[in-house]
């Protein structure tokens, strides 16, 4: 696998830091006091993070930390109990998950979740929803602009699926491809909405070392081509450390560490957390 470059880490006024090569960009995300209550449970609680416009940045934490929980406060699958979300300076409070679709924000899932007999292709055309449309008359009577479009948006499905070298399977049915294909293919999916933030949940789970090793390659190379920034939820600890420019630690709905993957591997906090106090030296 070759060796991949990550940026050097600066701070910005907020006290958080971001990739030196964004130092002078708008933050894509940045999350201040952010929580949610499920009667008296506090699921996530006084939740801080600021991402560069095309960081690539890890939320880690042990099972049931709630990380999937932020992201779904993200994507106002739950709407906060109280705290701010900024979307590339936008304040998304009321919006909902078609809303905050169209304002920059895709995601993929813990469990996958496909239109399985849909084809490839046409899986990939329903994320286009954002840049492909016509009218209902155009598509009943199939005026020329229909045709055009439909054209348009096979060409951007094959450049897509060309990512992960996906283009020769679009006339399969989804649900009859392997494992890590559909887990690739979802992501590809969450790229034709054309977010500006990418949220990954658990991209890696289910694929052995190999397909590992391709993944991380290829998520730096989605992070280049498309100019955007990512946000993955990971439990493969040699990803978040090989390509994570900034992480950010969960334990019970609360952070207890953000830094770069060195400081992170070398925090007492974060050591304790995973393997108990008997672990910290």
């Amino acid at each position: 696998m070759a060796k991949i470059l990550k940026t050097k880490m600066v701070p910005v006024p907020s006290k958080s830091i971001v990739p030196e090569r964004d130092i002078d960009k708008k933050p894509v995300l940045e999350c201040h006091n952010l929580g949610i209550d499920f009667g008296g449970l506090r699921a996530v609680d006084s939740f801080d993070l600021t991402i560069g416009a095309t960081e690539i940045a890890g939320l880690i934490g042990p099972n049931g930390a709630g990380k999937t929980t932020v992201f779904n406060l993200l994507t106002k699958v739950y709407q906060p109990t109280r705290g701010t979300i900024l979307l590339n300076g936008v304040d998304t409070a009321g919006k909902n998950t078609v809303q905050i679709n169209k304002m920059g924000i895709a995601r993929t899932f813990q469990n996958i979740r496909l239109f399985n007999n849909l084809t490839v292709e046409d899986n990939v055309k329903i994320g286009l929803h954002n840049s492909v449309r016509y009218t209902t008359a155009s598509g009943i009577l199939r005026l020329p602009s229909f045709w055009k479009k439909e054209k348009y948006a096979h060409e951007r499905a094959m450049e897509l699926l060309s990512i992960f070298d996906m283009q020769n399977l679009g006339n399969w049915k989804a649900g009859s491809l392997p494992y890590g294909a559909q887990r690739r293919l979802e992501i590809v999916r969450a790229l034709a909405t054309n977010p500006s933030l990418l949220l990954l949940d658990e991209p890696a789970a289910g694929m052995n070392p190999a397909e590992t090793a391709d993944l991380m390659e290829t998520i730096v190379k989605i992070r280049d081509m498309f100019g955007i920034a990512i946000l993955l939820i990971e439990h493969d600890m040699n990803l978040v450390m090989g390509i994570c420019e900034g992480i950010c630690v969960l334990n019970f709905g609360k952070v207890i560490a953000k830094g770069t993957a060195e400081e992170i591997q070398n925090n007492p906090t974060v050591i304790e957390a995973y393997l108990g106090k008997g672990q910290v030296q």
